[in-house]
């Protein structure tokens, strides 16, 4: 009966245990997945997280300093909802007109490694890091997604 006992109170401490880091580790990796739009609204709550915020590049503010190495560009604020991406004639055309809106949300973007080699104009660029209190994004990863490159039209087979 005491090795039962014992047993199950060495049990009950390792789930509570597993349970304690999975809570605390929760916490502190978290993200948040925000448009341009979502970002600036958040004002300086957005300061202390770890983000992910996606937008059209803006070609022309592409900078690269290849001795630092560090690039650093403008962002446009485009929909996040698939729906509404379709609803306004696919990635392509809403990249397009983001960057062709002068009057919609911007971030500057600062991501310290060499130029990638799909950062061009109308790409799409999805970036994990954090906003610094200069209003800059500090990107620490960097995605990106050319829609002319890459078709996203459906197979022919997948219709039938």
């Amino acid at each position: 009966m005491q090795n039962r006992t014992t047993f199950i109170v060495a049990g009950l401490l390792i789930i509570v245990a597993v349970i304690y880091l999975i809570v605390s580790s929760t916490g502190s990796t978290a993200q948040f997945f925000l448009t341009v739009a979502e970002l600036h609204a958040m004002g300086d709550e957005a300061l202390q997280r770890n983000i992910t915020v996606s937008g059209a590049v803006l070609g022309e503010t592409i900078d690269y300093d290849a001795l630092a190495p560090r690039v650093t560009f403008t962002i446009l604020d485009v929909p996040a909802d698939p729906k509404e991406v379709e609803r306004r004639g696919g990635l392509a055309q809403v990249l397009h007109d983001a960057v062709r809106d002068p009057t919609g949300p911007r971030l500057e973007v600062v991501y310290n490694s060499v130029k990638p080699d799909l950062l061009q104009h109308e790409a799409q660029a999805i970036m994990r890091g954090k906003m610094g209190a200069d209003g800059r994004f500090y990107a620490d990863e960097l995605l990106l997604k050319c829609p002319s490159r890459y078709d996203e039209e459906i197979p022919a087979q997948a219709g039938d």
